[in-house]
């Protein structure tokens, strides 16, 4: 062990309180850093939780990628796309695409005795992951979809059951516009599902896709699109412009040209308000970062004028000023790991118990979620630590300079 560090070792653990204002500055000073931290780290798992809830909703409601008819509009009443079996085994094939589903949907009018409300019918085939809805799923079962004739089983959201007083078992009529005809169908409600997710919540009542199959007079091959489901999020953009360059100038046998976009085309809103979250994250970083590196300024300075005299012996002994600022940095170090160690204790407790209690509620209705969402991301805490420590540091270098205006004459003279 060096001379230096084992001096800064002595100053930090000396238990005699000789000095009067030392120990409430070094105090505030860990208090700063533990603080700094434990919001850093409340932060980060806070936006990280709340942008992989948000995501996994829209994405459940939509998948990763949509492949649909170049020409479709913006609504929900589609042109067809040829779901062939060749285009399948291309899109099997891909080995970053985990899922392929076709989808048909369709829009429509439920209408009770005295109420009536516009929703999306979305269809599906037997073989379609529901595990997003049985996961929200807060009422009743998800429906039984067979390969022998068109299910009339569909599940509703819980905002659409309480505006037209639904429940599980009852039976609903649904009227579809046809061109110039009106089509009505009658479905039975077997369960009820609650996201939080408005925007959808209030749209999508999920079914048997042969269903818009028949109200439009499609073939068996015939949908509204294609989703599909990546193995990972990250190659989301990747995929997508691959996708759009093999099958743009591919028309299906029907002559329609297929069209690709990701789940961030498709809801550009959602998306663009999740990456606004990270500029707050910046800024309450940048934020504690500062209060902790003067915190541990102010400390550090104290700590250099409180021990003066033994600076001035020190330099008095042939002792160089890189060498007492080391020996003061050191201290430094000593105290911000300190620090680190109570902000990770804290931080990390609120987040357990955030993540497992719920004990931090949220307005749904805003916020679309019931609660402050946390997720813990060890390369993001361990990140987190070492820029706390690094920042700190180099904050610390400026001050450290003091030693060197210190004399020995005057230092050791009033000693």
């Amino acid at each position: 062990m060096s001379w230096e560090s084992f001096i800064a070792r002595r100053i930090y653990l000396d238990k005699d309180k000789q000095h009067e204002v030392s120990p409430p500055a070094v105090r505030l000073a860990i208090a700063g850093v533990a603080m700094g931290l434990a919001v850093m780290i409340l932060a980060v798992a806070i936006v990280v939780g709340f942008k992989r809830e948000i995501r996994e909703k829209v994405i459940g409601f939509g998948s990763h990628i949509r492949i649909s008819a170049f020409t479709s509009n913006t609504s929900y009443e589609t042109q067809p796309i040829q779901f062939s079996d060749s285009l399948y085994a291309v899109l099997e094939a891909d080995t970053d695409i985990a899922r392929v589903e076709p989808f048909a949907t369709k829009p429509g009018i439920f209408k009770t005795d005295d109420q009536y409300m516009g929703i999306v019918y979305k269809g599906v085939t037997p073989l379609y992951d529901m595990a997003f809805y049985e996961k929200h799923l807060v009422d009743g079962s998800l429906p039984q979809l067979t390969d022998s004739a068109a299910s009339t089983q569909v599940i509703i959201s819980h905002s659409i059951a309480s505006k037209l007083q639904l429940r599980v078992g009852d039976d609903i009529l649904s009227y579809f516009v046809d061109g110039e005809r009106v089509r009505a169908r009658k479905f039975l409600i077997t369960g009820i599902y609650k996201t939080d997710l408005a925007d959808f919540d209030n749209l999508f009542v999920l079914g048997d896709a042969r269903q818009v199959q028949q109200l439009n007079a499609w073939f068996a091959n015939q949908y509204s699109g294609i989703e599909l489901r990546l193995n990972d999020f990250n190659k989301l953009d990747e995929v997508t412009y691959r996708l759009y360059h093999d099958l743009i100038m591919t028309p299906d046998i029907y002559g329609t040209y297929y069209y690709t976009q990701s789940v961030r085309d498709l809801n550009p809103s959602f998306f663009g308000w999740l990456e606004l979250l990270d500029m707050n994250v910046w800024v309450i970083l940048i934020l504690m970062a500062a209060v902790a590196g003067f915190t541990m300024i102010s400390g550090l300075l104290i700590i250099i004028l409180e021990n003066a005299s033994m600076i001035g012996t020190l330099k008095a002994l042939g002792a160089s000023n890189r060498s007492i600022r080391r020996t003061f940095l050191n201290v430094a170090v000593f105290l911000v790991g300190r620090g680190m160690l109570w902000g990770n204790l804290v931080g990390l407790s609120i987040c357990l118990l955030q993540k497992y209690f719920h004990i931090l509620k949220l307005n749904p209705e805003a916020y679309y979620i019931p609660y402050v969402p946390i997720e813990l991301n060890v390369g993001y805490i361990l990140l987190l630590n070492v820029a706390t420590l690094v920042v700190s540091m180099l904050m610390l270098l400026g001050p450290s300079y003091i030693v060197a205006l210190i004399r020995p004459a005057q230092s050791i003279k009033f000693e």
